[in-house]
């Protein structure tokens, strides 16, 4: 379980201040404003939440948001998106978390929310990332909101700040993680949800529900995703959303799958770890599959290898399915959030 007595331990290569206000002590919690790492737990931005609301000694609350206007909105999307929600909500439900999912029913309905929430935070966190809209909407955050505006980086093992430059090669990105991805290994996020927090005074919350009311997550989702007005185009498919979901694919995939990794362009073969759409969506992090794919190999960081060329085989020190499924999960996705970062037209030709 989570040590509520332990002090700040955030990375701080993972927590960038995004304006130049102070935190107002004065007020009743800490939000957590949940736009990219959409679980409850292993989740670094939901961490410095937490510790911040033990620091100042109130209570957490957590806003999970959806728009209707983004770019490519679906019933697809939707769908998994709201399942996601549903699993949170049933995750914080019995512990010390106020969660607060909302999700708009008509284009532009949602302004105005994370402005009125943050009226009674002592500062807000959220997720830093670094394509789609999400850097735009987060500067534009920092302007409206007033108070501390605070986003942390979950996405991967390498904390983005932690890397000088942009890679353009996966050889290179590589060697550069071979020499400084040891030191941060051990730098894991909370497998628990945050506990011993005081509860939130839920009064506060009164208007601000009546203004914009929180999802219904004891409705059928898809009854939920009809009543959003998003286009039909991309119809929902059977594959759920969700932490909890995620998960167990994740361990399905470790205890099953995983031996054959290398074999998955095979086309009669389906050995594939079957997360993208988890790890896209924030229902599953890095941290948590690489540790369950270290459990899976009774590996420990004495057996990581001594290979600093940029070479593939031999890293990790573990079996090739692993290290091949670990190329593809740290080396080559975090050389996207690399050069996503680092080049403001990573999304242009």
């Amino acid at each position: 379980m989570t040590d509520t007595s332990r002090a700040l331990t955030t990375n701080p290569d993972r927590v960038r201040i995004v304006n130049d206000r102070p935190p107002s002590p004065d007020r009743h919690y800490v939000l957590y404003w949940m736009t990219a790492a959409r679980r409850p737990t292993w989740n670094h931005g939901l961490d410095r939440a937490a510790d911040l609301a033990r620091e100042h000694g109130v209570g957490l609350v957590v806003l999970e948001a959806l728009r209707i206007g983004y770019r490519w909105a679906s019933p697809r999307f939707h769908q998994f998106i709201i399942e996601g929600m549903v699993a949170n909500a049933a995750a914080f439900s019995e512990g010390a978390v106020t969660y607060y999912p909302y999700v708009e029913s008509a284009p532009g309905e949602g302004k105005g929310l994370l402005g009125a929430l943050a009226e009674h935070a002592v500062a807000v966190v959220t997720d830093d990332f670094p394509a789609f809209f999400l850097p735009r909407m987060l500067e534009a955050a920092g302007q409206r909101v007033g108070v501390k505006l605070e986003a942390v980086d979950g996405n991967g093992l390498m904390p983005m700040r932690a890397v000088p430059k942009a890679f353009s090669r996966a050889y290179d990105f590589r060697r550069y993680l071979q020499r400084s991805l040891p030191e941060h290994l051990d730098d894991l996020p909370d497998s628990e949800s945050p506990s011993g927090l005081p509860p939130v005074d839920r009064s506060l919350l009164d208007g601000i529900r009546a203004r914009w009311p929180e999802l219904d997550v004891t409705k059928p989702v898809a009854s939920l995703v009809a009543e959003t007005p998003v286009s039909g185009a991309v119809a929902a498919v059977g594959t759920p959303g969700g932490h909890s979901t995620g998960s167990m694919r994740l361990h399905e995939f470790v205890d099953g799958r995983l031996s054959g990794y290398l074999e998955r362009n095979h086309p009669d073969d389906d050995p594939s770890s079957r997360l993208s759409p988890y790890l896209h969506f924030g229902h599953v992090g890095s941290h948590q599959v690489v540790a369950a794919v270290m459990d899976a190999e009774g590996w420990h960081l004495g057996r990581l290898g001594d290979r600093r060329d940029g070479g593939r085989e031999g890293w990790w020190g573990m079996s090739p399915p692993a290290e091949g499924y670990l190329d593809q999960l740290v080396t080559w996705r975090e050389l996207g959030f690399n050069m996503c970062r680092h080049r403001p037209d990573h999304d242009r030709f």
